[in-house]
């Protein structure tokens, strides 16, 4: 990064809306040869309007989670027919707000909310087009409190109920049914974890197809992970390996459409997290960098113990020494690395949290009643 950051307060996050456009230029390129694939921005990675507009002038729709999500994609200008809602827990006014919109689909989790969907369609003399999310027990080599595709997960209705859902959906005057949605975990990078799910696809769609039941809609979410490690290396994930998987692997009837819920692959790279040293403190076996951002503004590496590379933008030493990078906040988990190698580092120095365009601004916090964290992009910034 060459521009200076050192004028403006921290912390702040920092786009680079030029790497996010050739990432959504990649994804264009990949599909074109397939008219009938469809990619919806799982928008929870990360709301911030300047991005949301970029991906939607790119024609993708939007993938929401709540009605407050719903709300934000229709004030960025996103048509209500391109919105599909998920999520385990709808509310009642939440489904009353996506079934005045029009939206595209919903992604069913349970018979109780396909229930309480056709009651309250019925109230608002709406049809409401649905997709029942399978829960295909498919596992995930990712992080445990990312994986949602396996058969004790929260998520989705478990294979052997899902024809007894298919009838019931059937019945209900208000509903309908449009196909299937799955979604197996996040941040995978292992392309056959998307192999196994085509083949578990397969063998769901013959087993349908023999009692007389042809989805329109599969809906295979997403997942595909980034490169947290390499960041500068691998700014743009392989979209074309991911891509084939489906092409070669999925084997879509005539006329079905196949859509995509894609948020961490095409918005983390663009972000990082800038932060100014605040104090270097050595203490018996350890040096701290203390620095004015915390699980405030990016609360992975403390939920998950996530992995972000760091930059010291600002050093012009040769020398690198080992800190622990940490944040401000009362809690023994507030911090971003441990025993990382920085350029020799003193009070005063950028620190840039790199690919933190994903699950960083959108779960920022005002825990200890700080303030969220502002945003600029790099045509915002010389």
């Amino acid at each position: 990064m060459k521009k200076d950051f050192r004028h403006i307060d921290t912390p702040f996050y920092y786009y680079d809306t030029a790497l996010l456009k050739a990432t959504l230029d990649a994804i264009c390129a990949a599909i074109a040869s397939q008219p009938n694939y469809y990619v919806h921005y799982a928008m929870k990675a990360n709301a911030n309007p300047k991005l949301m507009q970029l991906i939607r002038e790119a024609g993708f729709g939007v993938d929401c989670v709540s009605g407050g999500e719903i709300r934000t994609a229709i004030a960025e200008g996103f048509e209500a027919d391109s919105i599909m809602f998920a999520g385990v827990g709808k509310s009642d006014w939440e489904i009353r707000l996506a079934l005045q919109l029009g939206i595209f689909s919903f992604n069913v989790e349970s018979l109780a909310e396909l229930e309480v969907i056709q009651e309250l369609a019925e109230q608002e003399q709406r049809i409401a087009r649905v997709c029942l999310r399978i829960n295909p027990d498919v596992e995930a080599h990712t992080h445990t409190h990312i994986v949602t595709g396996m058969a004790e997960n929260k998520f989705g209705i478990a294979l052997d109920d899902m024809m007894m859902v298919i009838e019931k959906a059937n019945q209900y005057a208000n509903i309908s049914l449009k196909g299937l949605h799955f979604h197996i975990g996040s941040q995978i990078t292992d392309m056959q974890d998307f192999k196994d799910l085509c083949e578990r696809i397969n063998a769901i769609q013959d087993q349908l197809n023999a009692q007389g039941v042809y989805p329109e809609i599969i809906n295979v979410g997403g997942g595909l992970g980034v490169d947290y490690q390499s960041p500068s290396e691998n700014p743009i994930p392989d979209f074309k390996a991911y891509f084939s998987v489906f092409m070669d692997c999925l084997l879509l009837r005539d006329g079905q459409s196949l859509h995509f819920e894609l948020g961490r692959s095409i918005v983390a790279q663009c972000g990082s997290l800038m932060t100014r040293v605040l104090y270097v403190k050595q203490s018996v076996d350890k040096q701290f960098a203390i620095v004015d951002a915390g699980m405030t503004e990016l609360i992975r590496p403390a939920l998950y113990g996530a992995y972000h590379h760091i930059e010291n933008l600002t050093s012009t030493a040769d020398k690198m020494q080992k800190y622990d990078v940490v944040g401000p906040i009362c809690e023994s988990s507030d911090i971003f690395a441990a025993d990382f190698s920085l350029p020799t580092t003193q009070r005063g120095d950028i620190l840039a949290i790199r690919s933190a365009g994903a699950y960083g601004e959108s779960m920022a916090s005002c825990y200890n009643c700080r303030q969220l964290p502002s945003s600029y992009t790099d045509k915002e910034i010389e």
